[in-house]
């Protein structure tokens, strides 16, 4: 019996059959032929094409199981990478999305009899960090890439070195503060009455020796200032140079700390980090995939896990949930209530908001902690999120 015609009813039918993944015991992984029901794979393994090749399997069987083993790997950690990178996932998630291509590598022609064995391997190499729960096999692929290594090299790199540009900031700080009181300690002065040891000794000033010569009788005829006048006259002269030199001691001083601030302030305002998740704020579920009712709701961060990873309690059910931070967002709220910043350079400070700039995306906070407390500031939406 011939091949049906070219789109006729029978060629449609069949091309819709072909369509799509078939079962497994009907696929010939040596000849990578998938057949629709019992009587074509018997037929196919009746065929001299397929007699063929299971000679050439039998002459080295553990060099193909090898060679499909090793191409079921590649494929997989491939995937892996592309598609859900470091993030942890279940493993049938993967699974499924890998049998999904019709030209794949069937497992029962590999070494692995399950998908818990693999899985298990997989950790086992050091492909992937693996770790079982109730729910099942979770997967972590480690990205051995050299490029990707000394990337992350360099991020932590510049991380101790900002925070050794920190601690030297502060100790300067420190020091300085320290300077500053032993300063104020040793400059005290004390004032004392001015006194005359004798009454009847008439005080009088001697003008210095000028160019005219009336200038200089007068002073030949003046008497002299006693002992006790001169030495309070030195003493109020002193006392005012060194107030004098304390104030503008401490004007330095304070310019100084204000110029080691700001620029604190200014290299922080710099630093920003790709994770913002914190305990006790409010956010917003932004997934599907955990079902419409959770979908845009609200919930209580109650632990962070890995920097990325959130356990969360939702507001109306109650329901705690695992979920990365890529599925949330901040919550603002209204003005006059309390914030957290979760980036930038107030990151961790408690603020209250005070207004919100729709057309610059933008919210004025006031910080209401730290050694900056009092001070209002701009920030993005997406650095503050509502506290609980």
């Amino acid at each position: 019996m011939g091949k049906a015609e070219f789109l006729s009813p029978k060629a449609i039918g069949n091309r819709i059959k072909s369509k799509g993944l078939q079962k497994l015991r009907w696929y010939c992984q040596m000849c990578q032929k998938q057949c629709r029901d019992e009587n074509g794979f018997k037929c196919h393994c009746m065929a001299e094409s397929h007699q063929r090749q299971l000679l050439l399997a039998s002459e080295n069987p553990d060099q193909f199981m090898d060679y499909f083993s090793e191409e079921f790997k590649n494929e997989f950690l491939e995937l892996i990478r592309r598609r859900f990178g470091t993030k942890r996932v279940h493993n049938n998630i993967v699974y499924n999305e890998y049998i999904s291509d019709r030209e794949h590598v069937h497992m029962n022609s590999t070494q692995w009899e399950t998908l818990t064995d693999f899985t298990k391997w997989l950790g086992k190499e050091g492909y992937c960090k693996v770790d079982e729960t109730p729910k099942g096999w979770y997967i972590q692929y480690i990205d051995r890439d050299p490029e990707t290594i000394a990337r992350q090299q360099e991020l932590e790199k510049k991380k101790k070195q900002d925070l050794d540009d920190e601690e030297r900031s502060a100790k300067f700080i420190e020091e300085q503060v320290r300077r500053g009181k032993e300063g104020k300690e040793g400059e005290t002065s004390f004032f004392t009455e001015l006194k005359r040891e004798n009454e009847e000794e008439k005080v009088a000033f001697s003008l210095s020796k000028g160019p005219s010569t009336s200038a200089a009788t007068s002073s030949k005829s003046s008497t002299s200032l006693g002992p006790s006048a001169l030495q309070a006259a030195t003493a109020s002269v002193k006392r005012k140079e060194a107030s004098h030199s304390s104030e503008s001691k401490e004007k330095k001083k304070k310019s100084a700390l204000d110029e080691i601030i700001e620029m604190e302030e200014q290299k922080k305002k710099t630093s920003r980090t790709d994770y913002w998740l914190h305990p006790n704020i409010v956010v917003k579920v932004l997934t599907k995939r955990l079902g419409d009712n959770y979908y845009k709701k609200k919930g209580l961060i109650k632990d962070v896990q890995e920097k990325y990873t959130a356990i969360i309690k939702m507001v109306d059910s109650g329901d705690k949930l695992k979920i990365d931070q890529a599925h949330l967002e901040t919550v603002i709220p209204a003005p006059g209530k309390r914030v957290l910043v979760l980036n930038g350079g107030f990151r961790g400070s408690e603020a209250i908001l005070d207004s919100i700039d729709e057309k610059k995306f933008t919210a004025l906070i006031t910080l209401d902690s730290g050694r900056l407390k009092g001070r209002k500031v701009d920030v993005p939406y997406e650095d503050i999120s509502k506290l609980a």
